[in-house]
């Protein structure tokens, strides 16, 4: 059997901190995630996203990979090199491409998973339902 595509329904609010360089991304996913109840703090690229989780509290990071500054994989890596929850904090991939080599980058960064852009609301609940839920040990 297998299990429904999650909805903004079925995840509690949430505070996504959204590493995206691209405004009209940025407006557009801000917008999506509102709309579902959740609160979205922006960003414009991975050294920011850094400074971000390590002085705020967030559920998750969306984090666009190819930004200026430093891009999304290297502030993972900087993100995974913090101590406790914050280390641990789940990390989605937001990649212009689909392809394995995108995924074998991003999970070798540390990724908890990636989502091609434009992305597809359902399939970004039901990743951040599945890294909460591994993050909570069920």
């Amino acid at each position: 059997m297998t299990e429904a595509p999650a909805t903004g329904s079925d995840l509690p609010p949430l505070n996504i901190l959204l590493a995206e360089d691209n405004l009209i991304s940025q407006k557009l996913a801000m917008a999506m995630l509102s709309r579902h109840g959740h609160t979205v703090t922006v960003v414009g690229d991975g050294k920011a996203a850094l400074d971000a989780v390590q002085s705020g509290t967030f559920d998750a990071v969306l984090m666009d990979i190819q930004m200026p500054e430093m891009d999304g994989l290297d502030a993972t890596r900087a993100i995974r090199a913090l101590p406790g929850d914050k280390g641990a904090l789940p990390v989605i991939a937001m990649t212009a491409g689909s392809g394995d080599d995108d995924a074998e980058r991003c999970q070798a960064a540390g990724m908890d998973g990636h989502i091609a852009k434009p992305f597809d609301l359902a399939k970004v609940f039901a990743l951040l339902r599945r890294c909460l839920d591994d993050r909570a040990g069920r």
